[in-house]
């Protein structure tokens, strides 16, 4: 098939007309009328809502922008804007104003769509400071609206249609093309601005192609969406499970994740590897707790679930005793581990950052297939991806079909192929210094196994280079002190140092626990994290964390936090990843202390 015929509107056109009574979309605890939405009224409301774009003077390749939480409605008002040819541009919900402003500013953005009253609220700061913005549409009806020219989205859905919007909308479609924009995706910005990643409708419709031969969803099976749709990672993901006749549930309340998990009982979910790490240190938490007979059971489920799972992949030999002990080991262990995540999940794509080996070994021993892939905004996500049938611990696995992957000077890993952005938006030079020979440059470096597996061997943007000229990669610290179940969040120093430290914030649901348990008296969390026998028990716990890392890569002091890294205060970026310079500045006195200073 070509792959005009894998544009994104016409294969949910197609799922509507092959599936009008299935659902489509379902808002976790949302009220109706957005509860749950088949596939016959997804069609209606986003053909109708693209008739009021269109009468509203959008014309095409406009820009829409989108300020919400994960809903229904963010997919709906998402797919209208694509129907009426326009681009998408997403904008965190935890954005600032200052943020916000430059992302619709650099896009000229004319349509706003936001949630609740927050993202309301932010949008009227947003009208005087974005001379491009002209209407704002807001999902939740509950909201006082305070400027005549903005409206409810059920509203907006239920005005009459304008006939000659309808025909105009049918031209529209019928003339679409996978060379225009999609959407422009601002990248985080952890340092300078954020730059708008310019991705074509070419992009996903390779994306959905090559899924198909990788990833397959089958129409029905339900998909979790927890993490943010403002990035490629889920909004790629949700629009190839809608593509394939999947039906998505959303979640606006991240904090209600396990929740949500047990009630949808998902077939599949994105997920950071983060979360893997806060599941896998809960488990060993709680079997840290357990009698000697009971550790001793889980230990050996997940001796013989490993060995099941090499077998599994063609890397051993499979016994008769081998199948009987698996069988045991399963209905003991694994499985019930397998329902606390809804004992219905075929794999989890997980992206983000590099997982821990170990952690990948927990799930691949409870047969809970985490697929770890690399990609980038600019890659549309997904370059390379493991699948049930190939996962090879620590790495990415394979390249998918159509894409090339190459090593460039210091192996940094080089891509092209359809799903590579056109650029970044009205940035010429950094679009050029992007590329080399029409290879994208990716900033990070890897190696490729003899079966085409990658490897993520440095992120050459976020190397540390310590005074005694060792170079440390500290997300690979981080992940490995992360599984510890007493650690919350870590940021390490290095750079231009002669040893690595660490600022940590612990988990401290799990720390009271604890000094519950030994006996510890306290008045308040920075008297808790002050206490000697709490700093000795951190320190016990990092040599144990730390026991597969070279000394010199090794957190050698570290200070405890009484308060998170939140995107709220500007410490992390909306995808979880550190904003090390924020950090380093606000702690900087900790920082001066730990080496002497």
């Amino acid at each position: 098939m070509s792959l005009q015929q894998f544009h994104v509107v016409r294969l949910l056109r197609q799922q509507a007309q092959s599936r009008p009574n299935a659902i489509a979309l379902e808002g976790f605890e949302m009220a109706s009328p957005w509860q749950q939405l088949s596939w016959q009224e997804f069609e209606r409301r986003t053909d109708r809502l693209a008739r009021q774009l269109i009468a509203g003077k959008l014309a095409i390749q406009d820009k829409v922008a989108i300020l919400s939480n994960n809903c229904p409605q963010w997919t709906v008002s998402d797919v209208a804007a694509l129907k009426a040819r326009a681009v998408v541009v997403p904008i965190y919900p935890t954005s600032t104003a200052e943020q916000a402003a430059y992302i619709i500013n650099d896009a000229e953005a004319g349509w706003l769509f936001v949630d609740c009253a927050r993202s309301y609220a932010l949008a009227c700061e947003l009208r005087a400071l974005c001379p491009s913005l002209q209407r704002i549409v807001v999902f939740d009806g509950a909201v006082e609206l305070a400027h005549e020219s903005d409206c409810y989205l059920d509203e907006l859905l239920n005005r009459p249609v304008d006939e000659q919007a309808g025909t105009e909308l049918e031209l529209r479609i019928a003339g679409a093309n996978l060379d225009e924009l999609l959407t422009l995706i601002y990248t985080s910005g952890t340092t300078g601005d954020p730059k708008g990643v310019m991705l074509p409708h070419r992009a996903f419709a390779s994306t959905v192609r090559q899924h198909d031969q990788r990833l397959a969803v089958s129409p029905g099976h339900v998909s979790l969406a927890f993490l943010p749709l403002s990035h490629v990672f889920e909004r790629g993901w949700s629009f190839y499970v809608l593509c394939r006749g999947g039906h998505n549930v959303y979640l606006s309340d991240t904090n209600r994740v396990k929740e949500a998990i047990a009630a949808v009982r998902p077939h599949t979910l994105c997920v950071v590897p983060r979360f893997l790490e806060k599941v896998y240190s809960a488990v060993q938490d709680k079997v840290a707790r357990a009698p000697k007979t009971r550790q001793a059971l889980f230990h050996w489920a997940l001796a013989v679930g490993q060995h099941q799972f090499e077998v599994d992949q063609g890397r051993a030999r499979s016994s008769l005793w081998l199948k009987l002990k698996a069988r045991i080991a399963d209905a003991l262990v694994a499985s019930k581990l397998r329902q606390v995540l809804g004992g219905r999940l075929r794999f989890m794509p997980c992206g983000g950052a590099a997982l821990d080996p170990k952690v990948g070994a927990f799930f691949n021993a409870v047969n809970i297939p985490v697929l770890c892939g690399y990609g980038l905004t600019e890659t549309t996500a997904t370059v390379t991806c493991n699948t049930l049938d190939n996962r090879v611990p620590g790495s990415n696995g394979q390249t998918l079909p159509e894409v090339e992957v190459r090593l460039g000077a210091d192996d940094e890993i080089l891509v092209r192929g359809d799903t590579v952005m056109s650029g970044y938006y009205k940035r010429p030079e950094d679009t050029a210094a992007a590329f080399q020979d029409g290879w994208f440059r990716t900033g990070d470096a890897g190696r490729l196994d003899a079966a085409g597996n990658l490897f993520i061997t440095d992120r050459i943007k976020e190397l540390m280079k310590t005074s005694n000229g060792k170079y440390i990669a500290p997300q690979r610290v981080e992940g490995k002190v992360g599984c510890c179940p007493f650690i919350e969040q870590v940021a390490i120093i290095a750079d231009a140092r002669n040893y690595v430290t660490a600022l940590i914030v612990p988990a401290f649901e799990t720390l009271e626990a604890w000094a519950r348990e030994v006996g510890l008296s306290y008045e308040s969390k920075l008297e808790l994290i002050r206490h000697s026998h709490v700093l000795e028990h951190f320190e016990a716990r990092l040599k144990l964390m730390q026991q597969e890392l070279a000394g010199f890569e090794q957190i050698k002091k570290f200070t405890l936090l009484p308060d998170a890294f939140t995107m709220e205060s500007g410490l992390i970026t909306p995808t979880l990843k550190l904003k090390r310079k924020m950090i380093y500045h606000k702690y900087a006195r900790e920082i001066s202390a730990m080496y002497g200073g």
